[in-house]
C-alpha cells in the first residue's frame, strides 16, 4: 500500500518509511491513543525526530498512513467454491486478528471512533471485509452451494464472529499453537458452519445487522 505522508524536500528512503511504519502500529497496539507521539514512535524505529516531522506534521497523520501501509484489507478469493472462500475469508482474519498487527487491529476496535482520521481507515477495513464476505456468500447462494434463502448476515456474523472470539479467548500460553493450527481451524469453522446452513435447510433470516445484508 502506498503511505501518504504529508512532507516535501528530499527523496523518501522506503526503508525508513517502513520502519516508522512499523514502530508506529505497535505503539499503538501497545500503548493504544494515550501512549502514541511521534517522540516515542522515533525511539522504537530507531530514527531522529527530525525523521518523523520531514514525514508527518501529527501523529494522527502518521498513524493513519501506518495503518494504511502495514494492516491489509480483506479481498475476495473467488476460488470456485463458497466452501473455499469461506476458508479464504477465514484465513484473512485470522492473520489480521493473530499476526504482527494483532494488538492494533483489536485496537481499533475500541478506540479508532475517536481518534481523527483513523476513523476513517477503521471504517474502511471493516467495509473490505463485508464486501468480500457479501460477495463470497452471493455467488455460493448463485451457483447453488446453499439454499437461496440462506441469510448472508447470520452466516457471516457466525463466522466472523466465530474467528474474532476463538482469538480472544486463547489463552496467551496456546497462542503459538493457534497461530500454527491457523488453517486447520479455518477449514473446521466453515466446514462446521456449511453443514450447519445445509442441514436445516437455510439460516433463519431476520433484521440485517452486522456483517451481511439479508
Amino acid at each position: 500500500m502506498t503511505i501518504t505522508g504529508h512532507a516535501a524536500g528530499r527523496p523518501r528512503d522506503p526503508e525508513v518509511d517502513r520502519r516508522i511504519t512499523q514502530a508506529a502500529v505497535a505503539l499503538f497496539g501497545e500503548a493504544g491513543w494515550a501512549g502514541f507521539s511521534l517522540e516515542a514512535v522515533a525511539r522504537r524505529a530507531g530514527v531522529g525526530k527530525a525523521s518523523i516531522y520531514l514525514r508527518w506534521q501529527t501523529k494522527e497523520q502518521l498513524l493513519t498512513d501506518a495503518l494504511a501501509a502495514q494492516v491489509a484489507n480483506v479481498t475476495d478469493g473467488d476460488t470456485g467454491t463458497l466452501r473455499g472462500d469461506l476458508v479464504h475469508l477465514a484465513r484473512q482474519l485470522l492473520e489480521l486478528y493473530v499476526g504482527d498487527t494483532n494488538p492494533a487491529v483489536l485496537r481499533l476496535g475500541v478506540e479508532a471512533a475517536t481518534i481523527p482520521g483513523v476513523a476513517q481507515r477503521w471504517a474502511e477495513l471493516r467495509e473490505s471485509q463485508v464486501m468480500a464476505a457479501r460477495a463470497m456468500v452471493r455467488r455460493g447462494i448463485r451457483r447453488g452451494d446453499v439454499p437461496a434463502d440462506t441469510s448472508v448476515t447470520l452466516l457471516l456474523d457466525t463466522l466472523c464472529g466465530g474467528v474474532l472470539m476463538h482469538v480472544i479467548s486463547t489463552p496467551a500460553p496456546l497462542r503459538d499453537q493457534l497461530v500454527a493450527d491457523a488453517d486447520g481451524y479455518a477449514n473446521r469453522i466453515v466446514d462446521f458452519l456449511l453443514r450447519s446452513v445445509l442441514d436445516t435447510g437455510a439460516l433463519d433470516t431476520g433484521t440485517p445487522t452486522g456483517t451481511g445484508t439479508g
